[in-house]
């Protein structure tokens, strides 16, 4: 998953969601340094990584990609989920995804001095360019992939993963749809959580 399911994932608290947010630049024990509420986001963060990497439905996601990018399948699977979150945000929360991209920018800018260094060197650039509203888009989403080719291992093949996801887009809905079921589930039973879904 990547920076908007972590945030979604992370539920009303807001130093669960600052922990969540900067899970991937926090390594081995050095979580330990921080808060304990910012603890309890960083070890969802782990957790929830390591549920979607063994879930089934994510491992039948990457196949569609494995041929293109290898072991780097699964980075663009994450970018494609927070696409179909985006682009359904409405199923999965009563606030705007405008709302919520707003509130969160502001909770991580509050929490600011404690970021990791690499947090702090590109969440301005998150949030003048509205990269988490972006990914409701196609193009919000290749845009990404571009950024990720230039500055780390990421093949440069964004225009044959967007192929691939509008050529698969039925499936890729569904896999999504029924993954992210689950993770609700698993971060409000095991973090307890608390994720307010809209009425149906």
């Amino acid at each position: 998953m990547n920076y908007l399911a972590h945030l979604y994932l992370s539920g009303e608290q807001e130093a669960t969601m600052v922990g969540n947010f900067i899970g991937d630049y926090v390594k081995g024990k050095t979580y330990q340094d921080f808060p304990k509420n910012i603890q309890h986001g960083i070890l969802l963060h782990r957790q929830i990584d390591y549920f979607t990497d063994s879930h089934p439905k994510f491992r039948e996601a990457k196949k569609l990609l494995s041929d293109s990018y290898g072991l780097y399948a699964g980075i663009v699977i994450d970018l494609f989920y927070d696409h179909f979150l985006a682009k359904n945000w409405s199923t999965y929360s009563p606030l705007t995804l405008r709302e919520f991209t707003k509130y969160s920018h502001a909770v991580l800018l509050s929490h600011f001095k404690i970021l990791p260094g690499k947090v702090k060197g590109f969440l301005p650039f998150l949030i003048q360019h509205k990269r988490l509203e972006s990914y409701a888009k196609p193009t919000g989403i290749q845009h990404s992939l571009e950024i990720m080719s230039r500055y780390t291992s990421l093949p440069k093949k964004s225009h044959e993963a967007m192929q691939i996801m509008q050529s698969n887009l039925s499936f890729f809905e569904k896999n999504f749809a029924d993954f992210m079921n689950e993770a609700i589930d698993f971060a409000s039973t095991n973090f307890q959580v608390e994720i307010r879904i809209p009425k149906t």
